[in-house]
């Protein structure tokens, strides 16, 4: 039997699988950074109530019943048993208490994002596929203030205005990914790192770029997000993966 079919006596459970097999999958693909980053689940309607990973926890090693439940609207939580640290209660609290629109937030220091966000122009041009799927979707931060406590994690959730973006590159910092689901924000977190990392690599060539024309790319962003089913099936592909390898996360 699958482990994913294990039922804890836990609320959420489903999220709670999800957002663990996310956090596995992030570890394998080397985007996480040792015992730091986090994630994070709006439970309740305005979306201020939300699952996140415990402090100072490996994401290779996270399961479903390790999550807490954080109140972004009562700073208490930082008390209680394996709060999360300062800097995710600032990022994500206000992330979720500003942006009804996340009702997942991913905030990785992945190497290819975090690349672009160290350019001086950290724009990602529409060079092939993958990139055009962010095509003016993407916002840009270039006033990074140190760490996230409370103060830099508004400022940062404020610069989500634009409904179209759901991507935040961090200036010096990182990335933010937003979206409904787990799925649809673990696959763009997925996408856009992908992205990332082919224009990197191609400006390394040092050979002038083939961008793509506001058209095409316009086109194709649309195209992808209009696509069916492509973020479920791939968080199901990944559980199933874990499944087979027997895996705790679900437990």
């Amino acid at each position: 039997m699958s482990v994913t079919n294990l039922r804890p006596n836990m609320d959420f459970w489903p999220e709670r699988v999800d957002l663990a097999a996310a956090f596995r999958w992030t570890a394998r693909l080397n985007m996480h950074e040792g015992v730091a980053n986090h994630f994070s689940l709006s439970i309740n309607d305005d979306g201020t109530k939300f699952l996140m990973n415990p402090n100072q926890k490996h994401f290779a090693r996270i399961k479903a019943s390790d999550l807490l439940v954080v109140d972004a609207n009562d700073p208490d939580t930082l008390t209680g048993p394996d709060a999360p640290d300062p800097t995710a209660w600032g990022l994500h609290g206000g992330l979720h208490r500003h942006c009804p629109q996340a009702r997942c937030a991913m905030h990785v220091h992945s190497i290819h994002a975090t690349v672009l966000a160290c350019l001086e122009d950290p724009t990602l041009p529409p060079i092939d596929q993958n990139g055009a799927t962010f095509y003016n979707r993407i916002a840009y931060d270039r006033d990074y203030g140190g760490l996230a406590f409370e103060e830099e994690g508004i400022r940062c959730a404020q610069l989500f205005t634009d409904p179209k973006q759901k991507v935040l590159v961090m200036g010096n910092h990182g990335v933010m990914i937003i979206g409904d689901t787990v799925a649809e924000t673990f696959n763009r977190l997925y996408y856009f790192e992908r992205a990332a990392e082919t224009y990197i690599r191609a400006l390394q060539t040092g050979q002038p770029l083939k961008v793509l024309s506001h058209e095409i790319a316009e086109k194709t962003a649309q195209e992808i997000e209009d696509y069916p089913e492509q973020d479920e099936r791939h968080l199901a592909e990944l559980k199933s993966i874990l499944d087979d390898e027997g895996s705790d996360y679900a437990t």
